[in-house]
């Protein structure tokens, strides 16, 4: 993706599936290294770059 500013070695994208009490539900998680986010001038150690509660619009 010419586009996106990470390369396809500083992404990882993991989907995770279980059987639910409505069928089939997952998760999909994407992590970044930390030294492609500081080329974007972002780090780790910022406050916001964690996540710090529930998404208001994710169903639940």
């Amino acid at each position: 993706m010419d586009w996106f500013p990470f390369r396809d070695d500083e992404v990882r994208i993991d989907l995770m599936c279980r059987p639910g009490p409505q069928g089939w539900e997952g998760q999909c998680v994407i992590s970044v290294q930390a030294d492609a986010l500081r080329r974007l001038g972002l780090h780790p150690d910022q406050p916001t770059s964690r996540i710090v509660g529930s998404s208001p619009w994710w169903p639940r």
